[in-house]
């Protein structure tokens, strides 16, 4: 692959980091629902972020199956609807996958802006499910909630990426 002018090389990503730091934010999620705010509408989803993340610089690691999978450990935690996050999990995973090689090109503040889009699209499909389940409506609040994943973006990237940065063998003559 090409890369652009100025991109760092960067270290292949140790799948103990990947799946670490996925469970870490399984757990910070679950805390997150039973924490001092509850189930608000304009919570961010860190999982869906984190996923989107990983299957945007891991596809070959983090695909469909282990959103499917994260789904429904969320969707047992939560009590709700059976299937509800493993839906939309995947389908924003299969979105993800789908755009990163494009994605991959821009900048970080605008990847931000092109994963804003696949955010509210996985907002909508679940308060889509829940409304069919019988669920009520959470107000419009709920819009706050892919605007604030979108801005946890660059974040996200900056400490995810962090550990691929640095040299395997640090060395003052050596740029990379």
């Amino acid at each position: 692959m090409i890369m652009r002018p100025g991109q760092q090389l960067l270290l292949p990503a140790n799948p103990f980091f990947i799946w670490g730091s996925l469970l870490a934010v399984l757990m910070l999620n679950m805390l997150q629902n039973i924490g001092w705010w509850g189930r608000v509408a304009w919570a961010p989803d860190m999982l869906a972020l984190v996923l989107v993340f990983w299957g945007v610089h891991q596809p070959r690691r983090i695909g469909i199956g282990v959103a499917f999978v994260f789904g429904l450990l969320m969707d047992v935690h939560m009590g709700g609807l059976l299937g509800q996050h493993a839906l939309t999990y995947t389908i924003l995973n299969f979105l993800a996958i789908t755009i990163h090689r494009r994605l991959l090109w821009f900048s970080v503040p605008s990847q931000a802006l092109h994963v804003l889009p696949l955010f509210f699209t996985s907002h909508l499909i679940e308060l889509v499910m829940r409304m069919i389940g019988g669920g009520a409506f959470p107000g419009f609040l709920l819009l706050l909630a892919p605007i604030i994943e979108a801005l946890l973006w660059p974040l996200v990237s900056v400490v995810l990426l962090s550990p691929q940065r640095r040299a395997p063998d640090p060395d003052a003559n050596r740029p990379l």
